[in-house]
């Protein structure tokens, strides 16, 4: 059986939203409102934004097999994270499909108005705005002296056994 290679591109953006969650975990409800010059704002701002991004991009590509996080309801991390835990199935079972990346994907917005754009430019920004949000907060937990987690598809490859090295013959 051939899998998707979005399945480890999605696999990696659970993976490692659900390692930064861990890693703010440690901090103090302060150091979660800390704000760098440049990134979208504070952590905890920043980590509701990119969990309710996620969760909006996949319950539309999903048909709503998803619930849509509020990320102005002031979530805390335990929420976050469970939302995000419960997102990686799903999105493992949606790209697992043969889908068409030209398929126009109609978001319908509450007042009225519509987006429209292909399927594959929609997933191609939910990798790129998960990635984008990880920086920055990542960026900010530098920034507090927390060394922030290894969270690149490379980690992602080690952790899961399908990254091998081979030293320099001697």
């Amino acid at each position: 059986m051939t899998r998707s290679p979005l399945t480890d591109a999605f696999g990696h953006q659970v993976w490692a939203t659900i390692r930064l969650l861990d890693a703010c975990a440690a901090l103090e409800p302060a150091q979660l409102e800390t704000a760098v010059t440049g990134t979208f704002g504070p952590i905890i701002g920043t980590l509701r934004h990119l969990v309710g991004a996620d969760t909006s991009y996949l319950a539309l590509l999903s048909d709503g097999q998803v619930d849509m996080l509020d990320e102005d309801a002031g979530a805390d991390l335990p929420t976050l994270r469970a939302a995000m835990e419960a997102s990686g199935p799903v999105w493992a079972r949606l790209v697992a499909q043969d889908l068409d990346p030209d398929e126009m994907v109609v978001r319908h917005r509450d007042d009225g108005s519509q987006s429209r754009a292909p399927r594959g430019i929609r997933l191609a920004q939910a990798l790129h705005h998960g990635t984008d949000h990880r920086s920055q907060i990542c960026t900010a937990l530098t920034t507090l002296g927390f060394e922030p987690p290894a969270i690149d598809v490379w980690d992602f490859a080690a952790v899961d056994g399908r990254l091998g090295e081979v030293a320099p013959p001697a």
